[in-house]
């Protein structure tokens, strides 16, 4: 097995800050939000974790690893324009904090395939990328994910804001 090089060590300690964070700001409330502590942790902390990843892919080309850091680049961006920009918008109130769900399960992606791939040393529990296993483990917390977003769609609705109220973009 290959050793991390100088930014996978900085990558790696970048991302396991976000999921940590991602998993704390997930659990309040109001989800994932910049007015929150965790969550501007996490929203920082995942922009870092995927351009660093852009260094360390070097599979030969563009490869579904880069498209799902653009997509998580995409999708992080609309969530903060949503949860900056538009916040009396009554549509941001859930695009918002279920767009940054959404980045934190794209992390588990590559966070169990390259950790699981790699560890144990010698004796990785995942042969590869393609391994039945992984796929069936990354489709486990798809349907996570997806129970997930519905526990928190609950949860907005119940705390959504009046009209009078307003949403608060401190």
């Amino acid at each position: 097995m290959a050793s991390l090089s100088t930014l996978g060590l900085i990558h790696t300690a970048i991302s396991v800050v976000a999921l940590v964070s991602g998993f704390i700001a997930v659990a309040k409330p109001r989800g994932i939000s910049w007015s929150d502590g965790a969550g501007r942790v996490y929203i920082v902390t995942t922009l870092l974790t995927c351009l660093t990843a852009f260094g360390i892919f070097q599979h030969g080309g563009i490869n579904k690893a880069h498209a799902l850091g653009v997509v998580t680049l995409l999708v992080l961006a609309g969530s903060y324009i949503a949860d900056r920009r538009v916040p009396s918008s009554a549509w941001a109130h859930y695009v918002a904090p279920l767009g940054y769900t959404t980045t934190l399960f794209l992390h588990m992606i590559p966070g169990v395939t390259e950790t699981f791939t790699r560890i144990p040393v010698g004796s990785p529990v995942f042969n590869g990328a393609e391994d039945p296993a992984l796929q069936q483990l990354i489709g486990g917390l798809f349907g996570a994910y997806l129970v997930g977003v519905a526990l928190q769609v609950r949860q907005l609705r119940r705390n959504k804001p009046t009209a009078k109220q307003g949403v608060s973009i401190a």
